[in-house]
């Protein structure tokens, strides 16, 4: 078996709701609207974030976007009025938490080895 990406996906109660939390932290309207009851956003370094109607399911998902500034990335929620909370520090990574309207944990992660942050695309 052959996996050439990853789309993640978070239920949500309501699509109007979220989709505005998510512009607001993407900082731009979806990429895809492949359906009534979904949004996608895509990214540079590949993969994709989508939301879906499913409110049996909201608030219990969760995701980990990788970044390259732990402490850019802080000041830029708390800029945009979403609390990152306290960071984390594990040695090996750094990492913020933050919650959608509906529950779900969004967590932005820094590597602070190279080798952890190294994707499978990049590798021989």
């Amino acid at each position: 078996m052959q996996i050439n990406n990853v789309l993640a996906s978070l239920p949500v109660k309501d699509l109007a709701v979220a989709r505005v939390w998510y512009q607001k932290l993407f900082q731009r309207t979806p990429d895809f609207t492949p359906m009534p009851t979904a949004a996608e956003w895509q990214f540079a370094g590949g993969g994709s974030l989508q939301i879906y109607v499913g409110p049996e399911r909201a608030g219990g998902g969760s995701c980990t976007f990788t970044i390259s500034n732990i402490e850019k990335t802080v000041d830029d929620l708390k800029q945009l009025g979403i609390d990152p909370g306290k960071l984390i520090d594990g040695g090996k990574a750094k990492v913020a938490m933050v919650k959608d309207p509906d529950g779900n944990s969004i967590a932005f992660a820094q590597a602070m080895e190279a080798g952890l942050s190294r994707q499978a695309w990049d590798r021989s």
